[in-house]
């Protein structure tokens, strides 16, 4: 008897569940237009406090899932379409962000995530600071927050793949 009950309840009530979140109105980048849906990512520390790493981490989880909007993040460089940039960019991570933007292929994607990887935020006049992102390598997409939210990160990623 209990399980036509449940039965009753559940045609009763429907489908509940969060509404979707808006579309994006349309790419914040204009070389995402040839990314087709889907863009593969790669993240690199350039000097942060992994408060964003953090963050990024939700962004990925169960929760937030930024891979349903097609953001998968790969392994290699060689592999991405962009590049995940958080922290400022320290003396000795100036020329390896120079070479792992080299590494990804045509149209390469810059986001940087956080504040200190907009401006160098707290890290701004240190001696091991050589600056922010855009210092050092050119950035199309900024994702501010210190750290930002997840949701502030998947939609910069529902941005760039247009879903």
């Amino acid at each position: 008897m209990a399980v036509f009950e449940l039965w009753r309840k559940i045609c009763r009530t429907g489908r509940v569940a969060e509404p979707a979140p808006a579309r994006p109105s349309g790419r914040s980048c204009p070389k995402a237009a040839a990314l087709a849906g889907s863009v593969q990512l790669r993240h690199v520390d350039a000097g942060s406090c992994n408060g964003c790493e953090i963050e990024i981490g939700s962004a990925f989880g169960p929760v937030y899932d930024a891979e349903r909007y097609g953001a998968r993040l790969v392994a290699s460089p060689r592999h991405a379409d962009a590049l995940l940039v958080t922290g400022p960019v320290t003396r000795n991570m100036a020329v390896a962000l120079r070479r792992t933007v080299e590494a990804v292929s045509e149209p390469r994607i810059v986001v940087a995530v956080g504040d200190c990887a907009i401006d160098a935020g707290e890290f701004a006049d240190g001696y091991g600071v050589r600056g922010p992102v855009a210092a050092v390598v050119p950035v199309d997409v900024q994702v501010p927050g210190c750290p930002p939210e997840p949701e502030a990160i998947v939609a910069a990623l529902r941005g760039l793949t247009g879903r």
